[in-house]
């Protein structure tokens, strides 16, 4: 079966936002300590402490934001503990993760400094389950405020005499579990309150986002919506006082008693595991129905600020670091991730992948005992996407597309999205099948396109992954498989596989 993908080159729709690619960093097991952080007296090369290979990655893929402290541990971090000379600093217990003491080295000056140093927008989530409203309204304006005011002038005394531009803020995170254990209808209330004062300060406008639903959690969104005042009666004036609703799912094979294996799975189980991560396309497509009926202009965003999978950690590793190698299983619920997030770009603002370092689904791994930094097969879908970011969606429509059945659901085993920006466009092209080659033309309209390079991602077994021994089992590769066809282009996918082609337009 060879299956089409129609492209529209002249129709560009909804904008994909660099954000959708944005991270998530939260201090829990190694992803801050011995990930992002190494203190300035480590032999690892370092900028004031942050490890220099780590930000040099990351820069490569142009990461757009980072979220910070939590997740879970943002709802009991309170920031004041994390300012100030650091041999000052108490000491404190992260009951979330591993149950650990740490010494609040890495805070909110050094967060900061390393968002400085990635160029990324902070999206610092703020603490509504143990915090208080006069905590978070005193954060945002230590952070950001310039004049001579009290917080301002605690800033300068920690050594910053400039504020930072911090444009996103959440308000809270799981407040109907670990941030809480709250009923929707409590929540709505707390964020409407917290809201009012998370305050812009000078020229730093802030985009709040409250705790949106997890999963299916239909009603979650449906009350949060109620709760705002009428968002059809004006087209014009925006969302308040919050913009924008989070949205959390992570990807797993089994329970979340035992969650399936990170590289010890079966076919079947590589199935369940791409069936569940598509199911992201229908939860977006669910709550935006949702909110498109209180919002029919809408102007609340939804923020996708935790997803990817979550397996058991790797054996020998502290069960509360989470901790756990990357295959290109991992890539492939990337990229089917990823491709939602660009269907959905007139609801989808901003997406945040769990974690970057060391955590579930990362980026990249540190090797505690031999130093070396390892690209992840996650870490190169991002990078081969980079050309989405901020270009104008294309629609697809695909014609003729094989299917299996996995986990009760039919799975699509094709996948194809696009964007254009002047004169040029990106097509990527999942294979999910595990086994055999897919074609697919691609039919292209509206003006002529000439491919310029294409890079494949795949590897001979579903478990590969990179580790210090062998850093490039699972790497991009130069692509021979695009040539010209009739009606555009045929693109052979080789099993397993994703792809992009880059086109030039005229």
């Amino acid at each position: 079966m060879t299956t089409t993908a129609i492209i529209n080159l002249d129709l560009p729709g909804p904008v994909i936002s660099r954000h959708v690619y944005g991270h998530f960093a939260e201090h829990l097991g190694r992803c801050i300590y011995g990930g992002f952080w190494v203190g300035e007296n480590a032999d690892v090369p370092h900028v004031r402490g942050i490890r220099l290979d780590v930000v040099e990655a990351l820069r490569a893929l142009r990461i757009p934001n980072l979220r910070w402290p939590g997740g879970c541990f943002g709802d009991t971090y309170h920031w004041r503990d994390g300012v100030g000379p650091r041999d000052q600093r108490p000491r404190i217990v992260n009951s979330h993760w591993g149950d650990v003491v740490e010494d609040n080295a890495f805070g909110t000056h050094e967060f900061l400094d390393l968002c400085e140093l990635l160029g990324a927008d902070p999206y610092v989530s703020g603490n509504v389950g143990s915090g208080s409203v006069q905590e978070m309204s005193e954060w945002v304006e230590y952070l950001t405020r310039g004049d001579d005011s009290p917080m301002a002038a605690l800033r300068r005394a920690h050594g910053r005499d400039e504020p930072w531009r911090v444009p996103f803020w959440g308000i809270g995170n799981e407040t109907w579990g670990c941030g809480g254990n709250m009923r929707a209808e409590q929540y709505a209330s707390l964020a409407r309150h917290y809201s009012t004062f998370v305050r812009d300060q000078g020229d730093n406008r802030v985009y709040r986002i409250a705790v949106g639903p997890s999963d299916e959690q239909y009603d979650w969104t449906e009350t949060m919506m109620r709760s705002f005042d009428d968002l059809a009666a004006d087209p014009a004036a925006p969302a308040d006082p919050f913009q924008a609703l989070s949205l959390h799912y992570y990807t797993m094979t089994g329970s979340w008693s035992d969650k399936g294996e990170a590289t010890r799975f079966t076919e079947d189980e590589w199935y369940v595991a791409l069936s569940r991560a598509s199911r992201m396309e229908e939860f977006l497509t669910r709550h935006s129905t949702v909110m498109d009926r209180y919002d029919p202009h809408r102007k609340v965003g939804l923020v996708v600020d935790e997803w990817g999978t979550w397996w058991n950690v790797e054996p020998g590793t502290n069960p509360g670091f989470l901790y756990q190698q990357n295959t290109l299983r991992d890539a492939l619920v990337a990229s089917t991730h990823l491709d939602a997030f660009h269907r959905h770009a007139d609801r989808v603002v901003m997406a945040n992948i769990a974690q970057t370092v060391n955590v579930l689904q990362a980026m990249l791994l540190t090797d505690p005992d031999s130093g070396a930094l390892v690209l992840t097969p996650t870490y190169h879908v991002f990078e081969m996407n980079a050309g989405h970011h901020d270009a104008a969606s294309l629609d697809v429509a695909l014609r003729d597309v094989p299917t299996t059945e996995a986990d009760g659901r039919t799975l699509p085993l094709v996948s194809v999205t696009a964007s254009t920006r002047d004169d040029g466009a990106l097509v990527s092209l999942s294979n999910l099948d595990a086994s055999e080659p897919r074609e697919v033309v691609l039919d292209l309209r509206g003006r002529t396109a000439t491919p310029v390079g294409a890079r494949v991602l795949t590897a001979s077994a579903l478990q590969s992954h990179n580790t210090p021994d062998d850093p490039s089992a699972v790497a991009p590769a130069p692509f021979d498989g695009v040539r010209e066809h009739p009606r555009g282009l045929l693109v052979q996918l080789p099993p397993h596989s994703y792809v992009t082609a880059e086109l030039r337009l005229s």
